[in-house]
Order: structure tokens, then C-alpha cells, then sequence
């Protein structure tokens, strides 16, 4: 309990800190930066994401190509 306590007064702070930073040019600047940071951080994640999961598709797709090569050729014999 006691960590959770400092837990939640660390964050209070940090946001209120960041609160009054985000008033001044320097903050608000700062902020538009880690906005657009963290904008491209998402979009790096989900294009690999995107990237991975064609990747995977494809890698299935071959298996079931395979598969009914397989059964067909069992099949006729």
C-alpha cells in the first residue's frame, strides 16, 4: 500500500509539473515534440505489425498450398 501511495503521489506531480511546463513556449514545444515521437513510435509498431502478420499469412497460405499438393497426390495413389 505504501508503494502504491508514492505511486500515485509521483504521478500527481509529474502531472502537475507538466501541466505548468506545458504553459511556456519551451513547454509546449517540448510536448508537440514528444507528441510527434511518440506519433511515429506508434506507426513504426504497427507497420511491423502490419509487416509481420502478411509475413505469417503468406507463410500459411504456403502450408495449405502444400497440404492439398500432398493430399492430392496421396489421394491418386
Amino acid at each position: 500500500m505504501k508503494n502504491f501511495i508514492w505511486f500515485v503521489v509521483g504521478l500527481t506531480t509529474g502531472l502537475l509539473i507538466a501541466r505548468e511546463g506545458g504553459k511556456t513556449r519551451q513547454g509546449k514545444q517540448f510536448f508537440a515534440d514528444l507528441d510527434t515521437k511518440a506519433r511515429e513510435f506508434g506507426e513504426a509498431i504497427s507497420d511491423g505489425y502490419r509487416k509481420r502478420e502478411a509475413e505469417l499469412r503468406d507463410a500459411i497460405g504456403d502450408i495449405a498450398s502444400g497440404t492439398e499438393d500432398t493430399i492430392e497426390h496421396l489421394a491418386k495413389h
